[in-house]
């Protein structure tokens, strides 16, 4: 393909038919007579144009062969390259599935040099890590007492976000069901491409009721094919409540109760792994982590989109034969009701 500024031929070799009218008109011979053998009633105007001065004809005898060369430049198929285009980038099924059982409202976190409740970090951490998930299809899972999935898979990372940010403790009951989450997710995740299923599970607890043991929901995600990341997160119970200003040791409830044990069994179970985040700086270490072993998959190479011209000269070539013609019988004395009333007087005859 040849490229000459922003066109481009996509088949330039077509151009070597330029010369070809040249080449006939020197090395085929002249065509037979055949005049006295063509009897049609309008032979006498046709011999009047034959007739006509050379002078006049020659003219416009550039026509056609402009007409040629605008076929040939049509046949070549001129092209010019549209703006760049970047195709999307392909990621996968992922489901997130945030913990909003009573023991998310401990305030053991420090977000701005300030301390906030677990529910209030992990809304932070996550907003970050939905900004690098482009690509992804992303779901949300809300979980305590009872599991909800809130948002379907959605490229729409906005929408997850916002259904996070309207979250409160306890608006999913304020005990916590696992595996009633990792079932539900499993539940959305299955009828996905086979490889994309993940399902990120963040908790602070232990599973105290539901109808799904987590193990046993380990088991059904892993012939789903769906990898599961856990996530415990919580203090260390060295200071969770305030007074005054003051860390109170020992208060609060929950700080120790994540049930790692559970948790690093399911991950092992469907081929993912578990995490323990105790602070909001690990948290967010977590989930750059997860960007890593589960990247999203990116744009192929930049390209460019072809527009095909060739309409252009092909509709230029037509208009230059029929001016060609019609200025040819015109300048010669062409008179259409000359040859309808020869046409008529024959048929009378």
């Amino acid at each position: 393909m040849s490229a000459l500024g922003g066109l481009s031929l996509a088949w330039p070799w077509l151009l070597l038919a330029l010369p070809l009218p040249w080449l006939a008109a020197r090395l085929l011979p002249p065509a037979p007579d055949t005049s006295a053998a063509l009897r049609v009633p309008f032979a006498r105007q046709l011999a009047a144009l034959d007739d006509a001065g050379p002078a006049h004809g020659a003219r416009w005898r550039w026509l056609p062969l402009l007409a040629w060369a605008l076929l040939c430049l049509a046949a070549s198929r001129p092209q010019t390259l549209g703006e760049v285009v970047q195709p999307p980038q392909s990621g996968r099924d992922l489901m997130l599935a945030v913990d909003l059982s009573g023991s998310m409202a401990e305030p053991d976190m420090q977000l701005g040099g300030r301390p906030v409740e677990r529910l209030t970090a992990a809304k932070a951490v996550l907003g970050d890590f939905l900004d690098r998930r482009e690509g992804d299809r992303v779901g949300l899972i809300l979980f305590g007492q009872r599991a909800y999935a809130v948002a379907p898979l959605t490229l729409d990372r906005e929408t997850i976000r916002q259904q996070l940010d309207d979250t409160v403790v306890g608006l999913a009951g304020r005990e916590t069901a696992i595996g009633d989450a990792i079932g539900l997710a499993v539940k959305r995740l299955r009828e996905q491409p086979e490889g994309q299923r993940v399902l990120v599970l963040l908790t602070d607890g232990v599973n105290n009721v539901g109808a799904l043991e987590p193990r046993k929901a380990g088991e059904l995600a892993a012939a789903a094919g769906v990898r599961v990341h856990t996530i415990g997160f919580g203090g260390d119970g060295s200071g969770l409540a305030s007074l005054f200003g003051m860390r109170v040791p020992g208060a609060g409830a929950g700080g120790d109760e994540i049930d790692e044990a559970t948790l690093q069994a399911v991950a092992a179970e469907t081929g993912g792994r578990y995490f323990r985040a105790r602070d909001t700086a690990e948290l967010a270490g977590i989930y750059a982590e997860l960007d890593r072993i589960e990247p999203v998959e990116r744009a192929g190479e930049v390209q460019r989109p072809r527009r095909e011209l060739y309409v252009v000269p092909l509709a230029a070539a037509a208009l230059c034969m029929l001016l060609g013609l019609a200025t040819a019988l015109l300048s010669r004395g062409w008179n259409p009701g000359s040859v309808a009333g020869g046409r008529q007087r024959q048929e009378r005859a």
